[in-house]
C-alpha cells in the first residue's frame, strides 16, 4: 500500500497573484464607500429639504478628474491640475509613508519626492475606472515607472477625491506600500 499525501487546489481567489488580490480587495473597498457614503450622513434638520443628488455636479467632477488623468498620461502635472491649494491628502496604511499631508509643500516633500526622485521619469497613469458619487470620484488606476537603477516599478491604486468648487479638497490613498517603500530603499535618488 501506497501512501501519497492528499493533495488539493487553492480555491480560485486565493490563487490570484497578491498585487491582484491587493486590487480586488481596494475595489471591494472603493464600491462599499460608494454604497454606504448616502448611508453614512447625518440626518436632515427637521423642516429643512432633503438632501438631493446633483447628477450635473457628478458627471462635471467626473469629468474634471478624467482631464487632469489624461493630462498626466500625457506629461503634465496631476496634483496641480486637480488640487485645491489647502488640500488635504490622506494615505491609508501602515507604512512610513501613510498618515495625513496638507497641502502641496507637506505631500510633496514627505510622501511624493521620496519615490519620484528614485524614479527616471514621472509615474504614468493607467485608468482603469472612474466613479463619481455625490462629490467623490473614485479613480481605479495602475501606474508604472522605471527606478533610477533601471528596475521596473508598478502599483495599483485606488484614490478617493473629495470635490468642491472644481478641486478636490481632499484625498484618500490606497496602495501597495511595500512596493512604494521597496523604491525607495532600493533606488538611489537622482541627481538634482
Amino acid at each position: 500500500m501506497s501512501l501519497t499525501p492528499p493533495t488539493f487546489s487553492l480555491p480560485g481567489p486565493l490563487r490570484r497573484p497578491p498585487a491582484a488580490r491587493l486590487a480586488r480587495a481596494l475595489l471591494v473597498a472603493a464600491a462599499a464607500l460608494l454604497v454606504a457614503a448616502p448611508a453614512s450622513r447625518a440626518e436632515p434638520t427637521p423642516g429643512a429639504a432633503p438632501e438631493t443628488r446633483d447628477a450635473a455636479a457628478e458627471t462635471r467632477n467626473a469629468a474634471i478628474v478624467r482631464a487632469a488623468f489624461e493630462a498626466w498620461r500625457k506629461g503634465g502635472n496631476v496634483f496641480a491640475e486637480l488640487l485645491a491649494p489647502d488640500f488635504v491628502w490622506i494615505i491609508h496604511g501602515s507604512s512610513s509613508v501613510a498618515g495625513t499631508y496638507r497641502g502641496m509643500d507637506d505631500f510633496v516633500g514627505r510622501a511624493s519626492s521620496p519615490l519620484t526622485s528614485r524614479l527616471t521619469g514621472p509615474v504614468v497613469p493607467e485608468v482603469r475606472h472612474i466613479w463619481a458619487s455625490g462629490d467623490r470620484v473614485i479613480v481605479r488606476f495602475d501606474g508604472s515607472a522605471t527606478t533610477t537603477s533601471g528596475a521596473p516599478y508598478r502599483n495599483q491604486f485606488v484614490w478617493i477625491f473629495r470635490m468642491k468648487d472644481g478641486a478636490a479638497v481632499e484625498v484618500e490613498a490606497f496602495l501597495d506600500l511595500v512596493a512604494y517603500d521597496r523604491v525607495v530603499a532600493n533606488n538611489a535618488p537622482r541627481a538634482q
